[in-house]
């Protein structure tokens, strides 16, 4: 989802990521492994982070 909203890698330590965007200010961290399952709350939290929408 971050990565089609063009978001791409900068930093990764461990099981977390961080993601920067062209023209967003700011980096998303991301923690857990990619195929692990995120709570909601942590979802949510990302996706306001990143500027982008709740997918319901």
């Amino acid at each position: 989802m971050l990565k089609a909203d063009g978001w791409y890698l900068v930093a990764s330590k461990g099981s977390h990521q961080q993601y920067k965007h062209p023209t967003k200010s700011g980096r998303v961290t991301i923690a857990g492994h990619p195929s692990d399952d995120l709570a909601p709350g942590t979802l949510n939290s990302i996706l306001k982070q990143a500027q982008l929408k709740k997918v319901k």
